[in-house]
Order: structure tokens, then sequence, then C-alpha cells
């Protein structure tokens, strides 16, 4: 059973390829930004899979014709422009003019689709933006109560508080049940330490209970492969006197976790060392057979630019060439030296598949990468919002077989 999707905010499409694997089938592509849209079409044109059937469109969702969606729509998912919110931004929030919560309100309202997937940065959650996360929220749930001409979003999110309290479950009007939640991707096996929120939906006449997906993969797993049975280090072949010390930090922790009766549940984060295996250094000859593996020189570290080790999950990965500040971009080699990661290595960090190629310069591919949502978390969520539906529509059909059968 395909699910009928729109996807807002595409970028270079981590999250609509997540959708893809999970059966998603889209009608439109929305992207307004040139160099991934253009990454997109390359890729359909090079007959990639995931992406060969995507109706591409290069535009701002608020000029798409909605009158022209004629089919009803399962899921709308996207990640709405981060800066507003980013912590390396400029802290605009609501004032930004790239806020595009209120476009994907919109789209939400009028689509009326029995799920959403909105995704955006950690930055959304802390205390400057309490009150406005708390409107996204609030709109997204009741998404037929607009805001009027006017109106300040304060006064708008004042009615809405208003309407919630009186409004009846199941009522005619169109409700959401919505569930915010913060996550780490390395928490679900991407080798990067990424925080971000996803704001899942589902109508609430479908009467659908979800919570987020349980963690997979856990630092204290990573600790007990590389401390406790080396297993880690083997699997690298990394021989005993390369290795290096235990951290002293860590010292009481991998004792715990030594000593320990109870398996670990979860397996073990993956790291920047897993998710290169493979690729050769980028200024070995070699490099060459793989696409967007070319070594980018002037990486330079200072005080919170320092690049990720190799042992652990990368840190997070920020739009551009040298990423704002902490946001890091770079390496830190075995031998201390730092250098860029390379488009395709970043690419692997992000989970993308090898077969996936980047169009544009390096700088214009960073941004694309830093601004995308890992594949494989996008699939995640979305074969378990799918997996709800489906699960959803069959207990339907078979009220409706029983209730024909006892008519009958």
């Amino acid at each position: 059973m395909a699910l009928r999707t729109i996807e807002l905010f595409a970028g270079a499409g981590g999250l609509s390829m997540g959708g893809s694997l999970a059966g998603f089938a889209p009608v439109a592509v929305i992207e307004w930004n040139k160099w991934a849209c253009d990454t997109v079409r390359e890729n359909k044109e090079r007959g990639y899979p995931l992406v060969t059937d995507w109706p591409i469109y290069e535009m701002d969702v608020r000029e798409f014709d909605w009158d022209s969606v004629r089919e009803s729509i399962d899921v709308v998912t996207g990640g709405p422009p981060c800066q507003p919110f980013s912590l390396g931004g400029k802290h605009l929030g609501n004032d930004d003019n790239r806020d595009m919560f209120p476009a994907a309100v919109d789209v939400v309202r009028r689509l009326r689709p029995k799920a959403f997937i909105f995704e955006n940065v950690r930055g959304l959650t802390r205390a400057t933006f309490a009150k406005y996360y708390q409107y996204i929220l609030l709109q997204l749930e009741l998404p037929e109560i607009q805001r009027k001409p006017g109106e300040s979003w304060e006064r708008h999110l004042w009615r809405l508080q208003s309407e919630k309290n009186s409004v009846k479950p199941h009522s005619s009007g169109l409700t959401y049940h919505v569930v915010p939640t913060l996550v780490d991707a390395a928490n679900y096996g991407v080798p990067q330490r990424r925080e971000r929120v996803f704001i899942v939906g589902y109508r609430s006449d479908l009467d659908i209970k979800w919570a987020f997906p349980q963690a997979t993969h856990s630092f204290n797993a990573l600790l007990h492969s590389q401390w406790i049975t080396g297993e880690y280090w083997e699997r690298h072949g990394v021989a005993r006197r390369h290795r290096p010390s235990i951290p002293e930090n860590l010292n009481s922790r991998i004792r715990e976790l030594a000593e320990s009766l109870f398996p670990l549940a979860e397996r073990p984060w993956r790291t920047v060392r897993d998710a290169l295996l493979g690729l050769p250094d980028p200024q070995d000859p070699e490099s060459r057979r793989f696409r967007d593996h070319r070594f980018q020189s002037g990486a330079k570290t200072y005080p919170g630019h320092t690049g990720s080790p190799l042992d652990l999950p990368a840190k997070t990965l920020k739009a551009g060439d040298h990423g704002v500040p902490g946001g890091e971009n770079m390496l830190i080699e075995d031998n201390g030296a730092v250098r860029y990661f390379t488009v395709r290595e970043s690419a692997r960090i992000q989970t993308f598949p090898d077969g996936f190629v980047f169009h544009g310069s390096w700088t214009e591919t960073m941004r694309q990468l830093g601004n995308a949502v890992p594949v494989t978390l996008g699939h995640l969520v979305a074969k378990n919002v799918a997996a709800a539906l489906i699960a959803n529509e069959m207990e339907r059909l078979s009220r409706e077989f029983t209730l024909e059968q006892g008519a009958a």
C-alpha cells in the first residue's frame, strides 16, 4: 500500500529518500534552492531508483497551486528552514522572514493529510522560543483556526489556547494529535551527534496513538565494544599498540559496564571510522574512483572548532563550507592532523547512499548536506508513521467487512 505524500522544503532529499524507502509515493517534492533541485534532477537523470519518480518543483511552497492536487494526501513531510531557530544563526525566530512554519500549517489545513512529519533544529525548543514553539504546535493541532489579518501571533496563540480547552475529541473540525520529540540521530544508527526535533501529527478522527520509536544505539554500547570486548578495534583491524588509551573521564563508567550483569539492549553508536569504512584517503589517487570524494585544503582549528574524532560519532555537520562556529565539518585523523570532510564522507555521515551524487560547488554541496535529514533517521520515522497508518486502514476495512457480513 503506497502512501501519497507531499514533501515541502525538500532540500537534497534526505527525508524524502527515507520516505521512499518506507513506501511513500510523492505527488510533489518542492524545494526553492536551485542547487538542491539540480542534485535531485541529476540523480533522476542518472536513474537513481529512489528518486526516479519524484515530481520535483523548484519554487516557493507558498506559490504552489494546491488546488491542482486532486487526490487525497496521506502524509505531508518536510523540514522548514531552520535558520530562524538555529543555535548558530541570528535567533530571530518568528521575526525571521525564513520562518516557514506558517506555510507548513497552511498546507496541512488545505490538504487535510492523515499525518504529517516535520523536522527542525534543537534550537527551536530552547527557552527563548518556548512560547513560539507552543504556538507552532497548537497551529498544527488546530490548523483551521487561522490567524486573522492584522492579528499578532501572541493574540492568535491566546485564541488557540482558548479553543483547545473547548474542543471535544473527534469534533467535526480538523484537528491533529501532535507528538513532538527531541532526538539525537546517533541513538538511531547515524554516525553523527545530531539533535533534532521531529513533530509528528495524526488526524484526530483516525484515533491513532503513536510514540517516537525507542533508541536502537547507545554510547554505553560503543564503550563496551571499544574498551571491554575490544570488538570495535578488531573489526577495524586496529592493532593493540595503535589503539588510544582509555579516556580518564570514562574510567569509572567503563568499570560499571564491565561489572554489570545486564546485557546491553542497544547496539553501539556508529562512529566516523565506521562511516568512512572502505573510502580511501582523499589525497590517494585511488579516491578518484569515488564520486564527490576530493580533498579540500584550508582546514584549521580554533577554539570551538576542533573537528570530529575518528572513534566517536561526528559532531553535527552544519551548512556551508566551514560550518558556523562549532559546526566542525572536519576530521581529526589518527596522527592528530585535521582536514575537511569530503562531500562523499559528509554524505556517508548523513547516511546518503554512495550511488546518490551531489550537484554544485563544494560550498553549495556542503550546504545541502548540512541542512539534510539523515536518510536513516528519515526512514525510521517514515516507516513507523506508515505502519501506523496502514494498520489503521486495515482495521477500518476489517470493521466495514464485518458490518457488511452482518447486514447480509
